[in-house]
């Protein structure tokens, strides 16, 4: 199908109802990312009940998935580059599809944890992909803003209607269903990618050992697996337990050594390394990817703890900590929708600051030592509001920025790099965030860590441990802030045509 134009001359690919389509299809590899994280996380405790799981262990049927989705990105995002983004993104979906259909029909711990893994496995080959088919489809210019800013929604919003997915499916039908709808949404994701994805250009077949870093994706993937898991079980066994340390320093290890051999690729030019390590010596390019590490270990962190201090902390049911969320999924759409303008008019710099104050902001009304009796629409309602303008306005201008500053054969690196900073922040950030929550926890009953149980809505130690976490998600989201102001200031406009 020929390339066309917009109203505003851009020249466009495609026809705009195929643009269109295409956006949304790619998009929802973000979406349903988010949601199947989102909509399990609700269900914990109707999964833990069916199939016998301790309440200390279920935090692996979220954690499973993460795990795979956050470690085989790199690895995945090079596979696109290399065979094509097409294909890795249905393959990708159709398996997300075939494993959600059997992951509620596993009747064991183990066996179900096993096969969250590989639903996020499934989802680790979508997200880098969907970035680069949108990084080397549109060119320069108002398509391509639009094109990212929709994109950027797809996450923030699956999360936020994860909670209702899974909210009212769990309640009103079988917790199966959670995941049996979503691998039909997954399924018409597949067959919207085998329609609308447009095939690449005839290239030669590659030379595997020439074109893929197998020692390097190794290395990385192994580095991450450990690093992620010692990051998931240091707040359960013990941040002093023996192995948690151990493993840690090993996943250090690991990724010093994937860094130094492809230093070494890169220099000696014998084989193409998995990632570029030059790209970093672009002092923007590195900072984007600490501002995405810092905004998502807050923003994370904000959406948990916000859940923990209505459902928890006030004691409110399922359904109606959700009603509570529901601003954040209107109001994003209504961000993207500016984003996607904004992104050609302003410079990056002012729209990076105003997401992170936004993130900061959001935070701090969770933080602030507020009567428990106040209003939801005195610090909810607006906080809400302003961690929707934080994450739908940062997202697509780092990834758009990130974007523009790749080769077209690096395109899905690259959305594969910053998603999987943003994957760590999210697991650095929880971890810190639980160590906090138990200490301050421990504080206040003046037992020790060990020895903190639960506690019940209204409990003065819950409070206190959720605000603490505020102040903290708070603290990182200035940080972030400070990474632009110091690396971005003057950034031109990221949404324009050069």
């Amino acid at each position: 199908m020929g390339a066309t134009a917009d109203d505003d001359g851009d020249k466009l690919p495609f026809s705009k109802a195929r643009c269109i389509a295409l956006v949304l299809t790619v998009t929802g590899a973000a979406f349903l990312n988010t949601l199947g994280v989102q909509s399990a996380v609700i269900i914990l405790p109707t999964i833990g009940r069916a199939l016998h799981i301790p309440d200390s262990r279920q935090q692996w049927i979220v954690s499973a998935y993460n795990l795979t989705f956050g470690c085989f990105l790199l690895l995945w995002g090079r596979l696109a580059d290399v065979y094509g983004k097409r294909l890795i993104f249905i393959w990708g979906s159709v398996w997300v599809t075939v494993t959600s259909i059997l992951v509620p029909l596993v009747p064991s711990e183990i066996g179900f944890d096993v096969f969250r893994g590989l639903q996020g496995l499934g989802a680790a080959a979508m997200v880098p992909t969907a970035i680069g088919i949108l990084g080397v489809t549109f060119p320069p210019g108002r398509a391509k803003n639009y094109a990212f800013s929709c994109y950027g929604a797809g996450a923030p919003l699956g999360a936020i209607l994860g909670n209702i997915f899974g909210g009212v499916l769990g309640e009103y039908l079988d917790w199966r269903w959670v995941f049996w709808v979503f691998s039909i949404l997954a399924a018409l994701c597949s067959i919207a990618g085998y329609i609308f994805i447009p095939l690449p250009p005839p290239q030669p077949t590659p030379s595997v050992p020439n074109t893929i870093d197998w020692l390097g994706g190794t290395l990385i993937t192994l580095g991450l697996i450990v690093l992620l898991f010692a990051l998931s079980e240091g707040n359960v066994a013990g941040w002093r337990t023996p192995w948690v340390p151990t493993l840690i320093a090993v996943s250090l290890l690991l990724i010093a050594m994937f860094c130094a051999w492809q230093r070494h690729l890169e220099r000696k030019a014998v084989r193409r390394p998995l990632m570029k390590l030059s790209i970093f010596k672009n002092a923007q390019f590195a900072a984007a990817n600490v501002i995405m590490l810092l905004f998502f270990t807050s923003f994370n962190n904000y959406l948990i703890y916000a859940t923990y201090w209505f459902q928890d902390y006030q004691g409110l049911s399922v359904i109606q900590t959700t009603v509570r969320f529901v601003p954040t999924g209107v109001s994003g759409v209504l961000v993207a929708l500016a984003t996607s303008q904004l992104l050609a008019h302003l410079r990056a710099s002012t729209i990076l600051t105003f997401g992170t104050l936004s993130l900061s902001l959001a935070s701090l009304l969770f933080a602030l030592p507020l009567a428990p009796s106040t209003s939801y629409w005195a610090y909810g309602f607006p906080a809400m509001i302003l961690s929707v303008c934080g994450a739908d306005t940062l997202f697509p201008t780092l990834t758009l920025f990130v974007a523009k500053s790749l080769p077209a054969e690096d395109q899905a690196l690259g959305g594969a790099l910053i998603s999987a900073v943003s994957q760590i922040g999210r697991a650095v950030g929880l971890a810190i965030a639980t160590a906090l929550q138990m200490a301050v926890v421990a504080v206040e009953k003046g037992v020790a860590v060990e020895e903190v149980g639960l506690l019940g809505p209204g409990d003065g130690a819950l409070k206190r441990e959720i605000r603490g976490t505020a102040w903290f998600d708070f603290a990182v989201g200035i940080a972030a802030m400070g990474v632009v102001l110091g690396f971005f200031r003057g950034a031109g406009k990221v949404g324009g045509k050069h």
